[in-house]
């Protein structure tokens, strides 16, 4: 039996690489003669150098940029060895998970510090840069971000295209497929997990509007581009890569699996196993899991999603699942213990440990 264990991070808990590592125990335990594959996986958020560390060589370049409240953190990225090329998330420079949660303030936090890392990586000769934009402790619509890399703050101000970004490549990896803005815009869907209040919420969506239309204005985008899915991630930073870098938007989890062929993977797999820290119907929008189930069924593959808590079940199974798996279901101990490490990996193990004698 050939199982394939494709995951995303336990987001605050497990790298995908962990995750996998207790599920692969906790099969073995149960079935030892399994062929157990482990693929750690990222959709352009968290763990997205991560993945392209273990597919190509390269060096990791560490560089002191402006955080999101403009505090001074240091951010890497993955460097090829030819120098051509740089895998970089923008969380390591503008992540919800640098800022305290009582210091969280959707409405001043910037992009700056990701066009410092952009910038650095340009400095050094780098033709190609991809970019992981998931898991945003922003809303500006990227407007930080050019004004390091374009040097403009206003978007009246004149504005040249060639900006310090000429010649250089960007594919972008989208762990959501929202609009920029609107009811399933960055401001409506994602800020409240920022810190947004409702008022806030109505103001960064007029605010999002607006640089849109200025956009427009000058010539840089055309009206539907605001709608392209994608342009809603990381606070509207997705819109501005589009219009402003001419940047190519992917769903990351494409992104990644493309580069590990995963397709190949899948070949004379009985199982696939995936998952994140939540799943919901937001999954089903670019995430890992949808991703790995849309590539498993082209070759009839069944799919187990196992993840720490899973919502809106009716949902996901009907996309396809053949099993829904919550690690800590009937674990009544308070979530603060169940997010330790260690009692993850047990519970991983032992759901796993479930899933095997019910099904070999």
């Amino acid at each position: 039996m050939k199982i394939l264990l494709a995951f995303d991070s336990y987001k605050g808990c497990l790298s995908a690489e962990y995750v996998c590592n207790a599920a692969r125990e906790g099969i073995l335990t149960v079935c030892p003669d399994a062929e157990v594959v482990s693929v750690p996986l990222s959709d352009g958020g968290e763990g997205l150098v991560a993945c392209f560390s273990r597919l190509c060589k390269g060096r990791e370049v560490s560089v002191e940029v402006h955080g999101p409240l403009m505090e001074k953190v240091v951010a890497t990225y993955l460097l090829s060895n030819d120098g051509k090329t740089a895998y970089m998330e923008m969380t390591s420079a503008c992540g919800l998970t640098l800022v305290p949660a009582e210091k969280r303030n959707v409405m001043d936090a910037t992009t700056y510090g990701l066009g410092e890392l952009m910038m650095d990586a340009v400095q050094r000769g780098v033709t190609h840069i991809v970019l992981g934009i998931g898991g945003s402790a922003t809303c500006d619509a990227g407007m930080g971000m050019l004004e390091v890399l374009h040097g403009v703050l206003c978007y009246g101000d004149d504005f040249s295209l060639k900006g310090k970004t000429e010649g250089v490549r960007v594919t972008v990896a989208c762990d959501v497929d929202n609009p920029l803005y609107g009811q399933y815009g960055a401001a409506y869907v994602f800020a409240p997990q920022k810190g947004a209040t409702p008022v806030q919420v109505k103001t960064l969506d007029r605010r999002l509007r607006a640089f849109a239309l200025a956009t427009e204005e000058l010539g840089i985008a055309e009206p539907l581009d605001a709608f392209r899915p994608g342009t809603g991630a990381a606070g509207g930073l997705g819109y501005a890569l589009l219009t402003y870098l001419k940047a190519e938007l992917k769903p990351g989890i494409d992104v990644v699996l493309d580069a590990c062929r995963f397709d190949a993977m899948l070949e004379g797999a009985d199982w696939v196993i995936t998952g994140e820290g939540c799943s919901d119907a937001q999954t089903l929008h670019g995430k890992v899991a949808s991703g790995v189930l849309k590539r498993a069924k082209l070759q009839g593959v069944k799919t187990v999603l196992m993840s720490g808590q899973i919502k809106d079940k009716a949902i996901l199974q009907a996309f396809g699942f053949e099993c829904l798996c919550g690690i800590n279901e009937g674990d009544e101990r308070p979530l603060s213990l169940l997010m330790q490490a260690d009692v993850a990996v047990e519970n991983i193990k032992k759901t796993c440990q479930r899933l095997m004698e019910e099904y070999q």
